[in-house]
């Protein structure tokens, strides 16, 4: 069954008003018709199953027919501050992170990252990245659009951790911990991880991230891309809390 993300406002007292390019996505893509069923998601964790009733020129009108809370939010809150790369190789990570269960994307402007970020083109890329994560949340199932953070520098960002979560940053050089051994013993609601750009972070960076509480921690003997690293990451972190069990 399809579903769709719409503003809150758009559902009350038992009816639904669709409008705008989501409406003619319905009516001329979709090709839905009067009695199709829909599942409307309200950001919150709401989750209502709509009827097609009346189709109009610029909207679509529907009755809510249950309401119910979404089950497949992941129990731990994982913010994946991803070093910026290349345009499709960023998109894959936010695409494929959402699906994943990622809450959050922080895209990190590091010293070796190549593409730099430019304010005259950002509003764009943003939505654009606001585009892909919604539909990938949709796609796969999920009751709440993850949140999309405006570029950061690198330390900003080490700086906005909040101090009752644990923060990892993985990284080649670490030799005292790997992933796994900064897990154990966490209990912990939510987990923000490194990752670094396609030349990877400088010493100083991690040094700085360290400083601040940041656990340098390794993803084992071999090197992974910069694409690859934080999907790997957020997958472990979530097998640790029980969140990919059946």
């Amino acid at each position: 069954m399809r579903r769709f993300f719409v503003p809150p406002e758009w559902i009350e007292e038992g009816q639904a008003s669709i409008r705008g390019e989501m409406a003619h996505r319905i009516t001329q893509v979709l090709r839905m018709s009067q009695g199709d069923r829909v599942v409307l998601l309200d950001g919150t964790g709401s989750e209502y199953m709509v009827r097609l009733d009346e189709f109009g020129k610029h909207a679509v009108a529907g009755t809510v027919l249950a309401v119910s809370q979404g089950s497949t939010e992941p129990s731990i809150r994982i913010t994946l501050c991803q070093g910026i790369l290349k345009a499709d190789k960023l998109e894959w990570v936010l695409q494929k992170g959402t699906e994943l269960g990622v809450s959050a994307f922080i895209p990190l402007i590091c010293q070796r990252s190549i593409p730099r970020f430019k304010s005259t083109k950002g509003s764009q890329r943003m939505l654009r990245w606001g585009r892909i994560i919604t539909e990938a949340a949709e796609q796969c199932g999920r009751s709440r659009v993850p949140d999309l953070s405006p570029p950061l520098e690198f330390r900003s960002a080490c700086r906005s951790v909040d101090g009752a979560s644990l923060a990892l940053i993985p990284w080649e050089g670490a030799r005292d911990a790997s992933l796994k051994e900064a897990l154990k013993g966490h209990n912990t609601s939510q987990v923000y991880l490194f990752i670094g750009p396609e030349g990877g972070f400088q010493e100083e960076e991690v040094e700085y991230a360290q400083g601040l509480g940041i656990i340098p921690v390794s993803l084992g003997k071999r090197i992974l891309r910069a694409e690859t690293a934080g999907l790997v990451a957020a997958t472990a972190v979530l097998y640790e809390a029980g969140d990919l069990e059946g």
